[in-house]
């Protein structure tokens, strides 16, 4: 399969992306069709969804081509600490590297063959397969069971952003950074009131402690 298009995100690296679509409503992307797929009449009537799936690869997931692929993993959402099997969790480690996202169609540029849309799980650069409009009436089912999901309570945290370090990002980029965040980046197993993480976002490396529930962002470097 060759991509059809690259996605442009303010995440260029793993850490810190939101671990499903959706969970960040306000998180900016762009689709950026490629090669001969920035034909627009293949965007031809899109403009009227509101939402799209999005076909990709787990590009960056670290797993070399010839890797054996396991029956079973460790889904972060159980604390990294119970194994499930591979086709019961939305592991980036597969037997094919296949992710798939539903995410908001803001606006179509037919000019310059990008698709602004918001809400996505994808790191910058990530291929993409496909794109197929979402539709309600059949991909939407809000009464469906959860699985293991619906065993676990998802708690978010606050975040405290001090004003002196929020400036350096636009209303925009702070309100989707900050979402981002309450959503707890590190690996569930890590509970280290002392440790300092860091992600990179819009070009900067930001830097944060955890302590009783309470995300502070520490510094931010350019």
């Amino acid at each position: 399969m060759d991509p059809v298009a690259v996605f442009k995100s303010p995440f260029s690296e793993k850490f810190g992306i939101p671990r499903q679509s959706g969970l960040v409503a306000e998180l900016p992307g762009e689709v950026h069709l490629v090669g001969e797929y920035r034909n627009p009449d293949a965007l031809r009537g899109l403009e009227s969804f509101d939402y799209i799936w999005l076909i990709w690869d787990f590009s960056a997931n670290g797993k070399a081509p010839d890797t054996p692929w396991k029956a079973t993993v460790r889904p972060p959402r159980l604390g990294g600490n119970r194994r499930l099997g591979v086709f019961a969790t939305r592991s980036p480690f597969r037997p094919n590297p296949l992710g798939l996202s539903s995410v908001r169609l803001e606006r179509v540029d037919f000019e310059k063959r990008i698709l602004y849309v918001r809400g996505a799980d994808l790191m910058d650069g990530t291929p993409i397969y496909d794109i197929k409009p979402y539709l309600a009436y059949t991909d939407a089912h809000p009464e469906a069971a959860g699985g293991f999901t619906d065993e676990t309570a998802w708690e978010g945290l606050e975040v405290v952003v001090p004003d002196s370090l929020a400036t350096v990002f636009t209303e925009d980029e702070i309100s989707a950074l900050k979402a981002s965040l309450a959503l707890d980046p590190r690996p569930h197993y890590q509970d280290d009131a002392e440790k300092k993480y860091g992600l990179t976002f819009a070009g900067r490396t930001v830097h944060f402690v955890v302590c009783d529930g309470v995300l502070t962002v520490t510094d931010v470097e350019e």
